[in-house]
């Protein structure tokens, strides 16, 4: 099973695509810890756990990676506004899943839905939009925005994740609409600036 309490590895990510990608591989992976998750604690950890990557992963992409495509790309606008659609269709049924009965037959059904239609919805933005920003933007201004990237992914107490003990008395912080809200304002309050 993944590691719920750093859903992210970073090492070896040089910039915000890199990260974003690598977001990408590891939302495959908690996908099939829900799947194969032996009791209904272990699967509601791991779905909290992808709740939370797809919330920090959605805002970092809303807030950071589709204003630059919409600027620097041809034709940007429409390919956002696409991927934007896609991401509003994915939260819809997340949501739907937050309602259900992690046992049931229902949950995985709709599971195995969201999983497949997030899988093409990343492949999308790893064949379109990454590349392109990726040829039109510095090395450098990838980086920063990693930075940015890096902000929404870090635990914070509004947005850590569960523990066996917490799930058995329901403390989770929140349905994924919330989630998100969090990790949007987590990238735009401004940062401490850096000393040196």
């Amino acid at each position: 099973m993944a590691n719920p309490s750093n859903p992210v590895e970073l090492a070896g990510v040089d910039d915000v695509i890199g990260l974003l990608v690598r977001q990408h591989e590891q939302m495959r992976v908690l996908f099939t810890d829900i799947a194969a998750a032996v009791d209904s604690v272990e699967r509601e950890v791991t779905f909290f756990t992808l709740r939370r990557l797809l919330a920090v992963h959605e805002a970092a992409e809303a807030q950071i990676i589709h204003p630059r495509a919409r600027i620097e790309l041809d034709g940007g606008s429409a390919m956002v506004d696409a991927r934007l659609r896609e991401e509003h269709d994915a939260g819809v049924q997340l949501t739907q899943l937050e309602s259900l009965d992690h046992g049931s037959a229902e949950f995985e059904e709709k599971l195995i839905l969201l999983s497949g239609y997030l899988i093409a919805h990343n492949a999308r933005e790893e064949e379109e939009e990454f590349p392109r920003l990726r040829d039109e933007l510095e090395p450098r201004q990838l980086q920063a925005m990693r930075r940015a990237g890096e902000l929404a992914a870090t635990p914070a107490p509004a947005l850590a994740r569960p523990t066996m003990a917490s799930v058995g008395a329901n403390l989770f912080p929140g349905p994924f609409a919330d989630m998100l809200e969090r990790a949007r304002d987590l990238i735009s309050e401004p940062s401490e600036p850096s000393e040196g």
